[in-house]
């Protein structure tokens, strides 16, 4: 997942530089990847059981953001400035794994230790400054991911607590009360009658039950109503790009390569055109660039524009619904950001945003290539199949 290489228009502060070190840590990408993926599937508990695709999750963005930090004269700070990728790890692996929150921690301490071993089998000497910036990353990117992960958790305690409290009290107070009654001497009609009473409000409680629980699962972003064909999204980015352009020409560029999986096309499609258009909503007057690419079974869509960087406060909440910042002139996020989000969680993956005044403002949408295993209950046409 490449949301923050040298490749990318708009993002090459430290690029002009010929940094043959910073090449080659960058170069490292995959073979960290792969020795974390071992590593953490032996090592880590219940990440033997997790699919590819749902256990590499953010980490090529945190590796690549690492890099940039580690590049002399760019303005990264660490990797987890700028970017809200650790929080996403965090969120994501509260809803796609059963980790606990040592599991999360584990894993960053496993990626400290690949990202070591594979600089020095490379030959790469990791100086004092760099395992300054290699430590303060795994440290903020932990407290992020799990300040996240324990947010999700007891937001959905919060919320069946409190759906439990409201919605269910009346069925509770019948039941309750027609088994007092019950106690008391009574004909054999009425006995029947608060029996029937008890069933009937018995079953209605099972049925908020199951509802409040499908209600929780749609709030946390895990199931839209998606049917799934294999297609190539090149072509799908090319089009939607193109929509652009007929009214701004030139205004939006495409890059990167054929990425042929198992997605809902007219969600991508509108998750798509939520991204360009808010890229043109708040970019400057710079190209729009879109960068498409897979990463160890994760197809990487990366949308960036120029313009005025998203402030850390917005930043944390433009994908609450309907959300809208009264000090910008243009218009509110709306629904388009947090559609995104349901389109990307609803195929197992995830929306990260990445903005910096120096580099401007990229949005990561970043899915499993097939993501039939995360979407049980999705529409497969049978031609498709």
């Amino acid at each position: 997942m490449s949301i923050s290489t040298d490749q990318h228009a708009g993002r090459q502060a430290g690029a002009h530089q010929p940094l043959q070190r910073a090449q080659r840590i960058f170069a490292m990408r995959d073979a960290v990847l792969e020795a974390w993926e071992q590593r953490v599937r032996a090592s880590v508990r219940g990440a033997d059981q997790l699919l590819t695709p749902i256990l590499i999750n953010t980490l090529p963005a945190f590796f690549d953001n690492l890099a940039e930090a580690l590049t002399p004269g760019h303005p990264r700070d660490n990797a987890a400035s700028n970017s809200n990728v650790p929080a996403v790890h965090g969120n994501e692996r509260a809803r796609m794994t059963n980790y606990g929150p040592e599991q999360v921690i584990q894993e960053y301490q496993i990626f400290r230790d690949c990202f070591a071993a594979t600089a020095h089998e490379s030959g790469i000497t990791l100086r004092s400054k760099d395992w300054q910036v290699i430590n303060k990353s795994i440290d903020v990117g932990i407290r992020e991911s799990i300040r996240e992960f324990t947010s999700m958790h007891e937001s959905f305690r919060r919320r069946v607590a409190a759906g439990l409290s409201h919605d269910m009290r009346n069925p509770l107070a019948v039941i309750s009360t027609s088994a007092q009654l019950l106690f008391r001497p009574a004909d054999p009609e009425r006995v029947v009658l608060l029996a029937h009473k008890i069933v009937e409000h018995s079953k209605r409680l099972d049925s908020m039950i199951e509802e409040l629980l499908d209600g929780l699962s749609y709030h946390q972003g895990q199931q839209l109503p998606l049917v799934l064909s294999q297609f190539d999204v090149l072509p799908l980015v090319h089009a939607v790009a193109g929509q652009v352009n007929l009214q701004r020409p030139d205004k939006c560029r495409v890059s990167g390569q054929a990425v042929t999986g198992w997605w809902c096309e007219n969600s991508l499609r509108r998750a798509l055109e939520n991204l360009l258009g808010n890229a043109l909503k708040y970019g400057d007057d710079t190209p729009i660039s879109v960068h498409v690419e897979a990463v160890h079974e994760r197809l990487i869509v990366t949308v960036h524009n120029g313009g005025q960087a998203i402030a850390p406060e917005q930043a944390a909440r433009i994908f609450d619904y309907l959300r809208r910042e009264n000090d910008n002139p243009a218009p509110g996020w709306g629904i388009g950001l947090p559609f995104v989000q349901s389109v990307a969680e609803s195929h197992g993956g995830s929306i990260a945003v990445d903005s910096a005044s120096e580099t401007g403002t990229s949005f990561i949408f970043d899915v499993p290539v097939d993501c039939r295993p995360f979407v049980p209950s999705a529409d497969v046409p049978k031609s498709g199949a």
